[in-house]
């Protein structure tokens, strides 16, 4: 049997670890409202220009939007970050009709990112190699907030401008009306947390170029 002081002090344990837990509870729901409040509803209309232009794969209507904004010389040059491993230019023209020449003159494609880690290290390496130090970022409405982050943290002196892509989904019903667009956001805001988490103890931005790459492969 347990002893009156080890009583005592079992309880005294189990109230601060609920305490705790609904403490960590309330800022996890606090901090998703947060993040619903940023995510953007609708798309921008861009009122100024960067050096450079990055858009990270994951559906076409992302590419189509970056390349509308090389093409309107919102940009130098644009880098599509995460391509599929034998996607060529030629590839991407065949989907996209009409930007064959900014295709040909002035679009990159990086092969190495396999995640949004790898998609941020390939990014500041393009716009070091270049000296670009303000770029138009296109991603989805919903990973925009990770994204900014894993690249503000690669490059924390450049000025970055958010180019969000709104899905007809988000656009027009609520992330909580749907199934599959909850689990999308949910998800996402975890993985947004688990990011900043990793950055709180990766103090320094610009690491050595390949243990980075190397970091974001084996991730």
């Amino acid at each position: 049997m347990l002893s009156l002081r080890g009583a005592v002090r079992t309880r005294r344990i189990t109230t601060v670890a609920l305490r705790l837990a609904v403490l960590c509870g309330i800022a996890l729901v606090v901090g998703f409202m947060a993040f619903i409040w940023i995510l953007p509803s609708d798309e921008v209309v861009l009122d100024r220009g960067a050096d450079g232009i990055v858009v990270l794969t994951g559906g076409t209507a992302r590419v189509t939007d970056a390349l509308e904004l090389l093409a309107a010389g919102r940009g130098k040059r644009l880098l599509i970050t995460g391509v599929n491993p034998g996607t060529t230019t030629a590839d991407i023209a065949r989907r996209v009709a009409d930007y064959d020449r900014v295709l040909t003159c002035c679009v990159d494609l990086d092969y190495s990112a396999l995640n949004t880690l790898g998609n941020a290290v390939e990014t500041r390496r393009w716009a070091t190699d270049r000296g670009f130090h303000s770029l138009i970022i296109v991603t989805s409405a919903y990973h925009m907030p990770r994204a900014l982050a894993e690249i503000a943290h690669q490059l924390p002196d450049a000025a970055l401008i958010p180019y969000p892509v709104v899905s007809d989904r988000l656009r027009i019903e609520p992330w909580w009306s749907n199934g599959d667009t909850t689990r999308l956001v949910l998800s996402e805001y975890f993985k947004y947390l688990l990011a900043k988490m990793r950055m709180r103890f990766d103090s320094v931005a610009a690491a050595a170029g390949s243990d980075r790459v190397s970091d974001a492969r084996a991730r």
